[in-house]
């Protein structure tokens, strides 16, 4: 019965608001709320153009940076490296060298399993923007080697 009314209220307020429901595009879930069953048709050059242009825009800010980078690595893929780069010339638009080297770092770690093969190609694409922007590597800054690690004591003999 509860379900009913509120079913009821918020078709009342759906329509008050001018919102229509469409039959073949949703369901209504268990307290009337709406759940869309569309998919993505988006290409992977489509998909790799949105992210570039995004962080090209000239007037991003950092927080919309990190929220693209961490929803970028957030997915199930490892970037191009036309959106690495773009990504870090934003971070040097936004001068903020740590957001670069975190970048890169995640990258590495969305490598998985194949970083040793997927990284080093990685790394040959985007280093001609490394060094034009004067932005090193992690492992080139020490920060693959924790810094104050003790060696394991079943390795010492």
């Amino acid at each position: 019965m509860l379900r009913f009314a509120a079913g009821r209220v918020l078709g009342g307020l759906r329509s008050a608001a001018g919102l229509q429901q469409s039959s073949t595009q949703s369901m209504v879930g268990a307290a009337g709320m709406v759940v869309r069953a569309s998919h993505s048709t988006e290409t992977d050059e489509e998909f790799d153009n949105r992210y570039e242009a995004y962080f090209n825009r000239p007037e991003i800010d950092a927080w919309e940076a990190r929220k693209a980078m961490n929803d970028l690595l957030g997915m199930d893929l490892v970037p191009e490296p036309k959106i690495i780069v773009s990504a870090l010339k934003a971070c040097r638009r936004l001068n903020d060298y740590a957001l670069a080297i975190r970048f890169l770092e995640g990258v590495k770690d969305k490598c998985g399993d194949k970083t040793n093969e997927i990284y080093p190609y990685l790394l040959q694409e985007v280093r001609p923007t490394l060094t034009e922007l004067g932005i090193d590597t992690p492992e080139e800054l020490g920060y693959d080697q924790p810094e104050l690690a003790l060696k394991s004591v079943y390795d010492m003999h």
